[in-house]
């Protein structure tokens, strides 16, 4: 007994799904093209973070800025929301349900927008502390990197209210999946950029 090949990385969608299917081995890649120049950027700002980082010019370090409770209550926010996008690809593969597909991508959404609002809370908590960007290379660092990663996770909530916009009015479409299936590379690569961020830029600033 033979298995099916997979034709392009990450969930592939199979015959159940065939026109969707088939438009997304090319959609697929494109997006995994464009993941790649992301990753190229997200490197670059670890280089410049891990090379500033001594580079406190007198002002506050991470010792002083950084919240290390906040910083695992986001991890575990992120972590959990990649789990129910997981739940929400395998609800459209394998049911064919569409309640139980928006029920798991709201959850997804609602975690999404509970990261960003505690990253914000730090970032003013930081201000007030005198972590602004200007003060330092160091602080200028922090805020080229993990910031941008806040900017992802926001165009990705939007997309995803987009795309629950398009199941409310065209159910579950073509667009509609390969929408999912993108937005899903798109979600889970921003999970794995934020653990090097936990791990690089808190726990390793704070050892």
């Amino acid at each position: 007994m033979t298995t099916p090949t997979s034709r392009y990385p990450g969930l592939n969608l199979g015959k159940g799904h065939a026109e969707a299917d088939n438009a997304c081995e090319e959609l697929v890649f494109g997006f995994w093209v464009f993941m790649m120049s992301d990753l190229i950027l997200f490197g670059l700002l670890f280089g410049i973070y891990v090379t500033m980082l001594g580079a406190t010019a007198g002002g506050p370090g991470p010792h002083e800025l950084f919240e290390m409770k906040s910083a695992f209550i986001e991890t575990m926010l992120l972590l959990t929301s990649s789990f129910t996008f997981g739940m929400a690809s395998l609800a459209l593969k394998y049911r064919h349900d569409k309640g139980r597909l928006v029920a798991w991508l709201v959850v997804t959404l609602l975690l999404g927008l509970a990261f960003i609002a505690l990253e914000l809370h730090d970032f003013s908590s930081m201000a007030s502390k005198g972590g602004v960007p200007s003060r330092s290379g160091f602080l200028s660092a922090f805020f080229g990197l993990v910031p941008l990663h806040g900017l992802h996770v926001t165009v990705a909530c939007l997309w995803l209210v987009a795309l629950l916009a398009q199941i409310a009015i065209y159910g579950l479409d073509k667009g509609v999946k390969t929408g999912l299936i993108r937005l899903g590379i798109l979600w889970h690569f921003l999970d794995i950029v934020w653990i090097g961020i936990f791990s690089l830029v808190y726990l390793g600033g704070l050892t």
